[in-house]
């Protein structure tokens, strides 16, 4: 009587090497990347970062919301999204590269800003910028 039948015997002596390949190939990646020489071979000067704030676009259409949720279009009150909808739309039709900046309060919440940029989305107006500090600046 057999205690141990052929297939167990057979595949006990053969050598899987997939974790060997697996193996080989980190260490391919590993020698790869260390190798690779660092891009100083020329003396370059980069140029520095200007201190200087850009200017704002021509015919940029402001539009400001504050803390307590008011909010403004090129200085003129605004009572509703939904105005302010017809207020670009408005606009659009006029300029049709319109430039619209958004500005909100520090201490605007997040969903405020969220609805302003939605309302300029449904308007499909191309350029929408949010303003701004550098940190130096108050």
């Amino acid at each position: 009587m057999k205690k141990c039948s052929r297939s167990v015997h057979h595949s006990l002596t053969e050598l899987n090497i997939t974790p060997l390949l697996d193996l080989a190939f980190v260490l391919l990646v590993i020698f790869i990347i260390t190798t690779i020489p660092p891009v100083t071979d020329v003396d370059l000067k980069l140029p520095t970062a200007s201190k200087r704030l850009k200017d704002p676009p021509r015919d940029a259409n402001y539009i400001t919301v504050q803390a307590d949720g008011k909010m403004f279009l090129n200085k003129k009150e605004v009572a509703s999204a939904d105005e302010m909808l017809s207020t670009l739309i408005g606009l659009r039709t006029v300029n049709q590269d319109l430039n619209v900046i958004v500005r909100g309060d520090g201490k605007t919440k997040y969903r405020q800003i969220r609805a302003v940029l939605d309302v300029c989305q449904q308007a499909n107006v191309p350029k929408v910028n949010l303003a701004t500090e550098t940190l130096g600046q108050k």
